[in-house]
């Protein structure tokens, strides 16, 4: 079969499905799409929201105690505190309604989504740990996203999300496995007493650092492997370094701010490699470790035949999935965990053979079902004979494809297709969607996609950001005690929140890494976190080495490569856009270079 085109009917572009799609398509006896890649991946993500938290009534029975929710009032009809949520004192079968074939299915599911009490938070064995969701073993932690489903688990972790794992004493990180005391460090793993960083393995002590391997005492250096006491990649003996290092004086918000600056426009004059793919074969994405087959994927550890997976691991056969963990032939999912076999569903733990599920547990053919727990041929929350549940289901997907659910926007919802977004009980802007393909709120509505406004606060800043210290020394024990305003009032589209505070855990943190306060809401400094990373999409290009120097003339390489004087002529498929500034190499100029 060769690869065929098609036109997406949302956004309009082309795109293509290749032949191995259709095999796969074929396997699991599902129609081929209508949405292109990227429309699929934003219509999943709107139905995730991580950090956007509400204060809400518990709704379950005797309970009235005000909980801290990802659901907003009337976005669902009940939320349930965790614990009540999890246990045996209600039936969401009570919930279950027979199939109406004369109302379409999303419809149908939509509605019982609406009526099935939700659980306010997601997040399993964390003790002591506040403001959170989607979080497991993690311990001690504070506003805290996404994370601690790796390993180990984390603990004393504040202001951090997008998976982190096995980790101790970290703040303001994002894409981190067994990092401790560490700060602002992105896309690192085994590291310890690290300040600004970004691609630093198995390095320590140190601040500054991008793409770096087994350094300690390294500071502002790009590049390096197996080093110590440098400083912007310039050697020094292990006494200078320390002369050199106390004057820059990184307690200092000013001085901290102009070493940013310098590091940054370093960073931009050294080769990047095409992508972040190590240990795998055959792989077209970014940051993929330990994978092969996989096309199209982004943040993934052990991987095996896939395509437009994020943030996955262990997994294979599967496509179109948002974390998918330790899971097998899955197709258009939100963390789907241990399951086999699932289809178009949001949050299933160990399930198998299930069709259009929300948040079921240990379920085992079932179609259409929320908050189910330990069951098996259920329908719309409704139980049926194993010979009833065989009989329906394929009568429901006819249903499906002869009476389409069909949105205001004029798409069309038939079997094989994600949820609509427009039944998602979260506004775009609430979501991962926005932190990954921002929205102004004129562009989300005129894509079909709901907006929230924010809550009216109430809050009354008695701290502006120019009136901070400058240098941690200076900060009084009184400042946890202020309401300080960001620095972006709120006229950013980064879920600002307009004031933050420090709370004494934090305060701790940095004056024992003599850093200073920060000048954003903890949301924001998300956002900073998420642009130095390079967007989910894929570009095809040159490597960008010309012979002796690169393409711009701003790298002189080191040693003369195989391809000498000429321009290299290796291509690929990279997440850096043609029009970036970063020097792009394939691997093997860039491993000339580097290592």
């Amino acid at each position: 079969m060769n690869p065929e085109r098609k036109i997406c009917q949302n956004c309009k572009n082309q795109f293509i499905i290749e032949p191995e799609d259709f095999d796969f398509y074929e396997k699991i006896k599902v129609p081929p799409p209508t949405w292109c890649p990227e429309c699929r991946m934003v219509r999943r993500m709107i139905w995730r929201n991580e950090r956007t938290l509400y204060r809400r009534k518990c709704d379950a029975p005797g309970h009235e105690e005000i909980l801290v929710s990802m659901y907003s009032e009337g976005s669902i009809d009940k939320i349930y505190d965790r614990e009540y949520w999890w246990s045996d004192k209600w039936d969401p079968l009570e919930y279950g309604k027979p199939y109406d074939f004369n109302k379409s299915f999303f419809l149908q599911l939509g509605e019982l989504i609406k009526d099935v009490p939700a659980p306010n938070l997601i997040g399993v064995n964390s003790p002591g740990t506040q403001y959170f969701n989607f979080i497991s073993n993690s311990k001690n932690c504070y506003l805290l996203f996404g994370s601690g489903g790796g390993g180990q688990g984390n603990e004393e972790c504040y202001y951090s999300g997008n998976r982190v794992d096995n980790s101790k004493q970290a703040m303001d990180v994002m894409f981190v496995n067994q990092v401790e005391r560490c700060y602002q460090v992105v896309d690192s793993e085994k590291c310890a007493d690290i300040v600004f960083g970004r691609m630093v393995n198995g390095c320590f002590d140190s601040a500054f650092l991008y793409d770096c391997k087994n350094c300690s005492h390294c500071f502002g250096c790009v590049g390096l492997r197996n080093k110590q006491y440098h400083i912007f990649n310039k050697a020094y003996s292990k006494t200078e370094y320390a002369r050199e290092i106390e004057k820059l004086d990184l307690g200092s918000y000013i001085s901290i701010t102009h070493v940013l600056e310098t590091w940054r426009k370093m960073i931009l004059t050294f080769p990047h490699k095409y992508a972040n793919i190590i240990q795998s074969q055959n792989i077209t994405g970014d940051t993929i470790f330990r994978s092969k087959n996989a096309r199209s994927c982004f943040n993934g550890w052990n991987l095996e035949d896939t395509s437009n997976l994020l943030n996955s691991t262990h997994s294979k056969s599967a496509q179109d999935t948002i974390n998918a963990l330790n899971s097998e032939l899955v197709y258009g999912g939100i963390a789907i965990l241990d399951s086999y076999n699932i289809r178009f569903s949001i949050i299933s733990l160990s399930g198998q053979n299930s069709f259009y599920s929300y948040y079921t547990q240990n379920c085992k053919d079932i179609f259409g079902c929320v908050s189910l727990r330990n069951k098996s041929y259920c329908i719309l929350n409704k139980q049926y004979t194993k010979q009833d549940y065989e009989i329906l289901v394929p009568k429901i997907i006819e249903q499906m494809n002869s009476m389409p659910y069909t949105d205001k926007k004029g798409r069309v919802y038939q079997y094989g297709e994600f949820f609509p977004p427009e039944l998602s009980p979260f506004a775009y802007n609430e979501t991962i969607a926005q932190e990954y393909f921002p929205l102004t709120q004129e562009q989300a509505i005129e894509k079909g996609y709901s907006w929230k406004d924010p809550e009216e606060r109430n809050i009354k800043i008695t701290k502006k950001t120019a009136d901070l210290p400058d240098h941690i020394k200076d900060v009084p024990d009184s400042i946890t005690q202020e309401i300080i305003e960001c620095q972006h009032q709120g006229s950013c589209q980064e879920q600002c929140t307009t004031a933050f505070k420090i709370i004494n855990q934090e305060l701790a943190f940095y004056r024992q890494m003599n850093l200073p306060l920060p000048r954003l809401c903890p949301n924001c400094r998300h956002y900073q976190r998420l642009k130095q990373r390079n967007p989910l999409k894929l570009w095809h290009r040159s490597c960008q080495c010309s012979g002796e120097k690169s393409s711009n003339g701003v790298y002189p390489n080191t040693v003369q490569h195989a391809h000498g004087n000429n321009a290299c002529p290796n291509d690929f498929e990279t997440s850096y856009a043609p029009e970036r500034p970063e020097i792009v190499y394939c691997e093997t100029c860039y491993q000339q270079e580097v290592v």
